[in-house]
């Protein structure tokens, strides 16, 4: 069976640059096999469960649009200005931070100097905290967790804002991969760390209601251990009940190509 020539499309499209670790190498070659430059076959379609073989995991951020540029790091440099503070994060300082899953543990960790950032330390009124210990990346001081908790609550209000707005367009290719894999019938699911309100608004805004029905969505605080570690990807392999020799992720970033690597499944890195 040859798979939609979408799927070759969106590695085109992507600008595929790296596949996922030698030890899960193997397996990709094994789930897929290139035929030409416009189209992708599987090779061992007996050891497959779902109708086409194959299954799609997206990441969101950088991958469906490229929303931390324009979209997250816009939304907190208007919070951090919405209450005064005497910072903002350049597009270069923000892909540094993005090292950091999830919005609260990375502002968290630039308030805490994280890569040399923010060496002035918390704003006013937070420079003297219970303690300076964290759990999984968020203050263990009441104060600070709950500044944290109310800068990202009013980010994700403004980036839904902003996409709803249509100022951030999916990147090119996008939809035509995802009719061509709901036509074969390929399970699609987006596995991110922001916030899970967030990610379904950009996809039901920008892709429609009938695309965001086919998804699953496994987002933000839905498992303890956010990216780079492989919880999330473990979870919607067994939400969706997918064996994870039919998974490939789609990813963008070092900590997202790191938590496929981990959690075994086969990984196209994208620019």
């Amino acid at each position: 069976r040859t798979l939609p020539t979408g799927v070759a499309f969106m590695i085109n499209r992507f600008r595929l640059v790296a596949i996922l670790g030698a030890s899960v190498c193997t397996r990709a070659f094994t789930l897929l096999e290139a035929v030409s430059r416009d189209g992708l076959r599987l090779t061992s379609p007996r050891m497959m469960a779902t109708p086409a073989g194959l299954a799609i995991l997206f990441d969101c951020d950088g991958v469906l649009a490229d929303t931390e540029r324009d979209g997250h790091r816009v939304s907190f440099n208007r919070v951090f200005e919405e209450r005064g503070f005497d910072f903002e994060w350049t597009v270069e300082e923000y892909g540094r931070m993005c090292e950091v899953g999830g919005g609260k543990e990375r502002m968290t960790a630039y308030l805490n100097g994280f890569n040399g950032y923010r060496t002035s330390g918390w704003p006013a009124g937070y420079e003297s905290p219970t303690t300076e210990s964290l759990t999984k990346g968020l203050p263990d001081d009441p104060r600070r967790l709950e500044l944290v908790r109310e800068l990202h609550a009013r980010k994700t209000a403004l980036f839904q804002e902003l996409i709803g707005s249509g100022v951030v367009p999916l990147r090119p290719g996008v939809l035509r991969v995802v009719d061509e894999a709901i036509a074969a019938e390929v399970p699609l699911a987006v596995c991110s760390t922001s916030n899970e309100a967030a990610v379904r608004t950009l996809v039901e805004t920008l892709m429609g209601p009938e695309r965001y029905a086919r998804f699953s969505f496994f987002c933000g605080d839905v498992v303890p251990r956010k990216k780079p570690q492989p919880d999330v990807y473990n979870l919607a392999a067994q939400e969706m009940g997918l064996d994870k020799s039919e998974c490939v992720v789609i990813e963008d970033s070092g900590i997202g190509n790191q938590a496929a690597k981990s959690a075994g499944v086969a990984c196209l890195v994208t620019k």
